[in-house]
């Protein structure tokens, strides 16, 4: 028998390990919760935006629900809707274009860059190009941090600016990673970022988070929060949401952040481990000079014409779990095919939805189990 078959299953993504190293600290901050019973809008949460504020430098942090709730409460504030074209990528998760298309606006979908899998400047051009063949207004661009790293925000933001288009960071994946020296959440006119369990930065259910150097639009936002209301809560001013972060996650984030930069450097460790064992075998990621990633997922490309589905078997196996993020791109998705796409069609995200596959990735993957995956992934290509 494989001694592997007889080793213990690896983890994709070890939340236990990291909620063992909090120990009571979590316990604690709950109870500090449960005793007050401020469960919406509590102490907690303010303390919460506080301290993302001072992490990111961001002027403004408005909590919210989840991160698809972060994005969706931005759109809104500044009015998108029928008739404005939204430039999305379309290598990413379905939240980023689907909170266009709930606010009634057209998101166009356009190409990622080969290397970073993060949005194409070049396929930006065309889909906002195909938008005003369109008849449509182009009025955001929202540029994805995909599985960790910074997008580049610098030729981003100089087509937006050119085309008078605001810029909505997604960084739900990213939140933590640098671009040029400077943490995530100043690009553009605002960042969304995810708390969803499984981000670097998770919480323990949903939540998000919005942040801003615009103190009008951050004002805004808090009013969208809760269902759009005014100096009095009978006298809603705009439509809303009710997207409030509940002040118990909030405490649980608290914990979490304080040991949140030790985290992303074990992950930096991991990934290096991962590019120095795998390098030669299959394609890894490459984070660009100018920027660093969180980890939010270890993705690796396999060689053109590899059997992806056999080669998960083999890891799995061996009690080694992998995920596919994506299969299917956005504009390959039943839900938004009708949707326009960049001239020059979106090659480089069907190639990826075909050609991926993420490893184990978390802050507490030890060098033996991960060696036990490298081991097998190279064994799976007989190298």
């Amino acid at each position: 028998m494989n001694k592997h078959m007889l080793a213990e299953p690896v983890p994709f993504i070890d939340i236990g390990a990291q909620r063992r190293r909090l120990g009571k600290s979590i316990d604690e901050a709950v109870s500090r919760v449960l005793t007050h019973c401020q469960f919406i809008n509590g102490p907690e949460v303010t303390q919460l935006e506080a301290a993302l504020a001072a992490f990111s430098g961001a002027k403004h942090v408005v909590a919210c629900a989840s991160g698809t709730d972060a994005l969706l409460m931005v759109l809104m504030a500044k009015g998108v809707g029928r008739g404005d074209a939204v430039l999305c990528p379309s290598f990413t998760f379905c939240a980023t274009g689907e909170v266009v298309a709930l606010l009634g606006a057209t998101p166009v979908f356009v190409d990622v860059d080969e290397a970073t899998f993060n949005i194409d400047p070049v396929s930006l051009r065309n889909g906002i190009a195909v938008a005003k063949k369109q008849g449509l207004k182009p009025r955001a661009v929202i540029p994805v941090d995909l599985f960790g790293q910074p997008a580049d925000h610098d030729a981003i933001g100089a087509i937006a600016e050119a085309e008078g288009m605001f810029v909505l960071d997604d960084a739900a994946q990213a939140f933590g990673a640098s671009y040029k020296g400077r943490r995530l959440g100043r690009s553009g006119l605002a960042t969304a970022t995810s708390f969803f369990p499984a981000k670097p930065l998770g919480c323990f259910g949903d939540g998000g988070a919005i942040f801003t150097d615009d103190a009008r639009l951050a004002e805004t936002l808090r009013s969208v929060r809760v269902h759009g209301q005014g100096s009095d809560k009978y006298d809603n001013v705009r439509i809303g949401l009710t997207a409030r972060l509940d002040t118990m996650q909030a405490a649980i984030l608290i914990e979490k952040l304080k040991i949140f930069e030790d985290e992303i450097a074990a992950r930096d460790q991991v990934a290096e481990r991962y590019a120095q064992g795998l390098g030669n075998v299959v394609s890894v990621p490459r984070v660009a000079s100018d920027r660093t990633s969180v980890w939010a997922q270890y993705t690796i490309r396999l060689p053109k014409g590899s059997d992806r589905e056999g080669f998960a078997a083999a890891l799995k196996a061996q009690g080694i779990p992998t995920a596919i993020y994506y299969p299917k791109s956005i504009h390959q998705q039943t839900a938004y095919r009708d949707f326009p796409i960049a001239d020059g069609g979106l090659p480089v995200s069907e190639s990826l939805s075909r050609e991926v596959i993420s490893l184990p990735m978390h802050a507490y993957l030890d060098t033996p189990m991960q060696e036990r995956i490298i081991k097998a992934v190279r064994d799976a290509f007989g190298a």
